[in-house]
């Protein structure tokens, strides 16, 4: 069974395109492998400047991960600030890594440049250390990851090949591979663009803690063209294709079984609308129960946080004695 690591920043809320496009299966492959979620708080803090902002989000999507089925009796879900071996094995992977190696990396140059005459974190150009330790640290056999973080696992490869060859063979190296495609869930007032809580707009985003009747507006004012016809067309139609596309996956069927179904927009965006809401009515339920008992969400997270621990202190032992620090007495 192989070991597999996903995770996430508690940055943002967690919308529709994040439960079909990644969460869906997150659960559903908690059975198939060893799996490890994280929470990668520590990341986070490259774009965090107020106070007491970072733990609440923490909370809430550790609250949502649940609320979506993720089971912590078999998923290993953890926050990374709670394992202070990430920030140690960090240490390490910036020293075994090289400036020019960390300098070629595409997300570093595309968000500086983004934010050039703003503040730039440091952490941004030292990210790779950091997200290589949280790799090596669960002897993680496979990483799923899109295209934009492959060059992330790559880099993580070099570094843990070279440490074994300094120091002895102390990391297994880790496989990016492609997750298993989810439904691809675009913006729905801008179709031609992916569902992302970096829009200029919410207006096109469902939340997931969305009420009803937001959720029932939104889908009302789904753009879609003007011909009137209901078919399965995403470059001609784009809006048309992604209703499709968000019915399928809520009502679990498929765009063949439904694209006849319909000769009209308004009971094609009706019913998609309707069926999300269905998807997320107990999700949201589950959710809310668990940030109104916080002891219990604490419990949930701390069955993740041991299991998680344990691993890691036993890598960066593994790390410390390969090098040869001193001990501790």
């Amino acid at each position: 069974m192989p070991r597999v690591l996903s995770c996430i920043q508690p940055t943002g809320s967690v919308h529709l395109g994040n439960y079909l496009g990644a969460l869906v299966n997150w659960v559903s492959g908690q059975h198939d492998g060893d799996v490890y979620h994280g929470i990668v708080d520590l990341h986070a803090l490259t774009v965090t400047e107020t106070p007491h902002v970072l733990g609440n989000q923490t909370i809430e999507l550790a609250a949502m991960l649940f609320a979506v089925g993720l089971d912590p009796n078999v998923a290993t879900v953890f926050v990374q600030s709670h394992i202070h071996e990430h920030s140690e094995l960090a240490w390490i992977m910036e020293c075994t890594v090289s400036y020019g190696e960390l300098s070629r990396m595409t997300q570093f140059k595309d968000k500086s440049a983004k934010r050039e005459g703003d503040f730039i974190s440091a952490g941004l150009f030292t990210y790779p250390a950091l997200q290589a330790a949280d790799i090596l640290l669960y002897d993680a056999d496979e990483v799923p990851v899109g295209e934009d973080q492959r060059q992330h696992i790559e880099i993580t490869r070099d570094i843990a090949i070279r440490f074994n060859h300094r120091f002895g063979d102390t990391f297994v190296l880790p496989k990016a591979v492609h997750p298993k495609a989810g439904a691809r869930v675009m913006d729905l007032q801008d179709p031609t663009s992916k569902m992302s809580k970096s829009a200029t707009t919410d207006s096109g985003i469902i939340y997931m803690l969305d009420e009803n009747s937001v959720i029932e507006k939104k889908f009302k004012r789904a753009v879609t063209d003007s011909d009137g016809v209901v078919a399965y067309d995403r470059e001609n139609k784009p809006g048309v294709a992604n209703l499709l596309d968000i019915l399928a996956a809520a009502s679990h069927t498929t765009v063949e079984n439904l694209v006849d179904q319909y000769s009209q927009y308004g009971p094609l965006k009706k019913d998609a609308g309707d069926a999300v809401i269905a998807l997320l009515d107990p999700i949201r339920t589950r959710y809310h129960e668990l940030m109104n008992d916080r002891g219990e969400l604490a419990r949930l997270l701390s069955i993740g946080n041991d299991r998680a621990r344990e691993v890691a202190a036993q890598t960066l032992g593994r790390a410390h004695n390969a090098i040869g620090l001193l001990p501790r007495i």
